[in-house]
């Protein structure tokens, strides 16, 4: 174990939310043992048997009531910012009297930006914006990171630490995170769009329930693997399965007819337009405060 991954073993990490991203991160890292879960506080503003789900599936500390939340802002060395948007501009507020100029805050929050964030705590607070992905609950998830000015090297490798052991971590200018929102942070939901389709047109072809599932489900494996263990571009990949006038090239011909690239396109648009929308509302919520 190295400096770093041992400062991030040994970190006190409390996340600000109890949702499904925030849970996603907390079993990646209790389960790949990056850090233990008597280090981890989760705590939501009033969900009880959330937190008890979380506490029961995980080991981690939650926090109950008022007192044991301001305790475990007031101890952490990290604190992860995993609320809803709409809560973030006065959860922000209502932390910033507490927060220390040593606490890195690493924020989870599609559109949060870093200068909203120093805005509502202080200037020159440490902060990692993030946009991981659901898929970090099991390992391999992938992450956008950005670093605020100035954030000191072990703070940085504490970062990509606690996202590399949940999948990759890929650090980007904080104007690119809004792409990186369309491209991966969003993307898993997309991969599923397009295998509930498939299901459904094996389906519709004959094939059970089961059958078109598990092969939809190894066929998506599949082909992320050849891409990621080849190093090939996936349109060499496909060219190579796509025989003159056979079933691959009928297929993807009624694709490229019917406008899948620009619809793909088009939605990968509005996703990070959304993303900027949101991240505009915070800041906007912000001032009129």
């Amino acid at each position: 174990m190295n400096a770093t991954q041992d400062k991030l073993a040994h970190s006190k990490i409390c996340f600000y939310g109890a949702g499904s991203m925030a849970e996603a991160l907390v079993r990646g890292i209790v389960d790949t043992g990056a850090a233990p879960a008597g280090n981890i506080t989760v705590f939501n503003r009033a969900n009880a048997e959330r937190l008890a789900e979380l506490r029961g599936r995980y080991g981690v500390l939650t926090a109950d009531n008022e007192a044991a939340r301001q305790d475990a802002l007031l101890t952490a060395d990290v604190i992860v910012l995993t609320m809803k948007p709409k809560d973030a501009a006065a959860a922000l507020k209502a932390l910033a009297p507490v927060l220390r100029e040593d606490q890195l805050i690493v924020s989870v929050i599609a559109g949060l930006s870093t200068e909203t964030i120093q805005a509502l705590t202080r200037a020159g607070q440490p902060v990692v914006r993030t946009m991981p992905n659901t898929s970090s609950s099991i390992g391999l998830g992938a992450t956008g990171i950005a670093f605020s000015e100035g954030l000191p090297e072990d703070a940085r490798r504490l970062a990509l630490d606690m996202f590399g052991a949940v999948g990759i971590a890929q650090v980007v200018e904080e104007r690119l995170l809004e792409a990186v929102t369309a491209v991966s942070g969003s993307g898993p939901a997309y991969i599923y769009f397009v295998m509930e389709a498939m299901i459904a047109a094996g389906v519709a072809q004959g094939l059970t329930p089961e059958t078109a599932r598990e092969l939809t489900a190894q066929t998506v494996r599949g082909a992320a693997e050849m891409v990621r263990l080849t190093g090939e571009e996936p349109a060499e990949l496909r060219r190579r399965v796509t025989s003159p006038n056979g079933t691959t090239q009928a297929a993807i011909e009624t694709m490229q007819r019917l406008g899948v690239e620009a619809a793909i396109s088009a939605a990968m648009d509005s996703c990070a337009e959304r993303a900027g929308e949101m991240g505009r509302a915070i800041a906007e919520e912000a001032l009129r405060g």
